[in-house]
């Protein structure tokens, strides 16, 4: 009976050492040999895969997404992403993408204005080539592209947006009209514009100044 113990013991201690050998070697051999990227539709792929570079066999279980963020936070275009282990080897990034909606000229400084409101390095793209340029400032534009959108004004019919220092707009579509607005309640202003511009009796003109109060100058 004894003997039995002591040989079922011995069998027991040798399995449980099978078992976590080939435990450690099942996890010491999924170190990462591909990164692959989707979703990305302006970012190069090498762009982020030679920033993730430093991911290269390190195992699949230790796989530090703290590290990963802090590397793809340093390209200013990424808003999200998502990760997927793809075993044995392999990891999948799912990048989403922040879109650009205009090309912000404060001064000599220019960048990319996003939809979310975060301006971000500018680059050269033939994608964003006929983006409309607006000259100010971050915080000036934020609330004016946000009365925008509150009226729904087609801002994909805009080329450019001038600020004055006298905290007025300048408008100019991309069929050559200048909308001259006022400092204020410039959103009545824009809403009577979209309903008169397509009268045959107002297609001719280039200039609708709205600068005086109560008043429109065409020209």
């Amino acid at each position: 009976m004894k003997k039995r113990f002591i040989i079922a013991l011995i069998l027991l201690v040798l399995f449980s050492t099978y078992k976590i050998q080939d435990s450690l070697k099942f996890r010491f051999n999924h170190n990462i040999k591909n990164i692959s990227v989707e979703n990305n539709s302006i970012l190069n792929d090498g762009t982020i895969t030679k920033k993730l570079s430093f991911l290269y066999e390190t195992n699949l279980f230790f796989l530090s997404k703290k590290n990963i963020n802090s590397k793809l936070s340093e390209i200013d275009l990424i808003e999200s992403y998502e990760i997927k282990k793809i075993y044995p080897d392999r990891i999948k990034i799912k990048i989403f993408e922040k879109k650009p909606i205009a090309i912000l000229q404060n001064k000599k400084e220019k960048n990319y204005y996003t939809t979310n409101g975060d301006v971000i390095n500018f680059f050269e793209s033939e994608k964003f080539r006929n983006l409309p340029v607006v000259f100010s400032n971050k915080d000036n534009f934020k609330k004016f592209y946000q009365n925008l959108e509150k009226i729904n004004f087609p801002f994909n019919e805009i080329k450019a947006c001038y600020f004055f220092e006298s905290n007025r707009w300048d408008l100019i579509t991309i069929f050559n009209q200048t909308l001259k607005l006022p400092p204020k309640n410039y959103n009545q202003v824009l809403i009577n514009f979209l309903s008169i511009r397509d009268q045959n009796n107002f297609k001719k003109y280039e200039i609708f100044d709205y600068r005086i109060n109560g008043q429109l100058i065409l020209k």
